[in-house]
This record gives C-alpha cells, structure tokens and sequence, in this order.
C-alpha cells in the first residue's frame, strides 16, 4: 500500500487542528481521526453547486455565497455551469486551506480561485451573511459535517434559529438556502421549516459513479 504523507497542519477555532495528507495522487484533510474530505469522493460537493443553480431556474447574474472551500469541488462545479455574468463570494475560515489550494494541490484547484467572477473573502462565514439584505441568490454551506458544528462549535450559530433569520435575510426572494451534511438530522429539517423555509432534503451519494458514503444536502427555499 502506498503510504500516506503528511503535507501540513492548520488551526480551527475551539483548538482543533486540521490535517493535509497525500497518497499517491489522492489528497485527504483529517480532524482528528474524522477524515472530512477527499478527493476521491467529491460528488456530493458538486451537488451541492449543480442542483443549487438547477434550482434558480435560470435567473440572470445571480450571486451566491459559498461557505467553506474545502477542495474547492463545490466552487468549480458551480463555475463550469454559471454565465460570465454570474458573481460568487467564497469564504474561507482557515487560512491554510487556500494556501493548500494554492500550493500542493494545485493542480486539484485548477485557477478556480482566480477566476474573475470569484471574490474571495477570509474569515467566518457568518458576518458574510449578517451583512447581506437580500443580495444573495443562493447561501451555499459545507463548513462542516453537518449541523451540529463538529468542526467549529461556533459554526452552530449558522444552524440556529438566529442564524437561519440571518440566512434568509440575506437572500432574495426565493433564494435558496444549500446546506451540506454527513447524514440526516430532523431536527435541523424542523428549524429550517420553522424560519420560514420550503424545505427539501435530498440524499446525495459521495462518489461521482453513484457509489460511496449517502450524504444529505437541504435546499431551503425563502418562502
């Protein structure tokens, strides 16, 4: 078996560390012993891009915000589809992550990030959204394994009932709320209804051939 190489470290909120491995030609980014993403398995992700946009029904120039970079397989997914009039905001927490991008997995990153219709803002997710009144077509979320902060246990604020006003506060009307998630949680599918959402929750495979772990993404409509 190809061992597996450490290509470097990087610190979360609440004193948690993330970690870069390579083997072979895959690259993995572990929490602990919780490997949160792969670049083996990126079909969710893409998801979470192709069926937010399928569902802005052609609006013209839209402007989503995508929380969390990753691997970057949500952004690019939504590039190859979005016109040149589209406009995406990205933000990234965790500094390293788009060093990563930038440097060994490069290649993986394929110019996404300097793709002119990208405005990449570092920092939490959440003042992006506070700071938004309706000028969001689509609030696109994968900064954790679901709504329950694993990562960042200030990311809860996001799943909230505060933070779920916020979100629709920030988008258009019928604006679309994308959240990515390890697995199924009803009581997140009951907030987002509460907070005045139209709420479909659909289950998504991890592997682009339909194989792989089953991952949930809610797609949240502002009623």
């Amino acid at each position: 078996m190809t061992p597996r190489e450490f290509l470097g470290s990087a610190a979360v909120p609440g004193g948690q560390e993330l970690m870069l491995y390579r083997r072979g030609g895959d690259f993995m980014i572990v929490l602990d012993r919780n490997e949160l993403m792969s670049s083996r398995m990126s079909g969710s992700e893409k998801a979470l891009a192709l069926m937010t946009i399928e569902r802005l029904a052609g609006r013209k120039a839209p402007h989503l915000l995508i929380g969390g970079y990753g691997m970057g397989f949500t952004l690019r997914a939504a590039l190859g589809v979005l016109g040149q009039d589209a406009r995406i905001t990205l933000a990234e927490l965790v500094p390293e992550i788009i060093d990563w991008a930038r440097g060994p997995m490069a290649e993986l990153a394929d110019g996404c990030l300097d793709d002119p219709r990208v405005d990449l803002r570092m920092g939490d997710v959440v003042p992006v959204i506070a700071a938004g009144r309706a000028c969001y077509d689509a609030i696109l979320l994968d900064v954790d394994n679901g709504p329950d902060g694993l990562t960042a246990a200030a990311n809860d604020r996001l799943y909230s009932a505060t933070g779920l006003a916020a979100a629709r506060a920030a988008l258009t009307p019928g604006g679309i709320l994308a959240v990515w998630s390890a697995g199924s949680d009803d009581a997140f599918s009951r907030r987002l209804a509460s907070a005045g959402f139209a709420v479909d929750e659909v289950a998504v495979r991890a592997r682009d051939n339909g194989k792989g772990p089953r991952h949930v993404i809610w797609f949240a409509q502002k009623r």
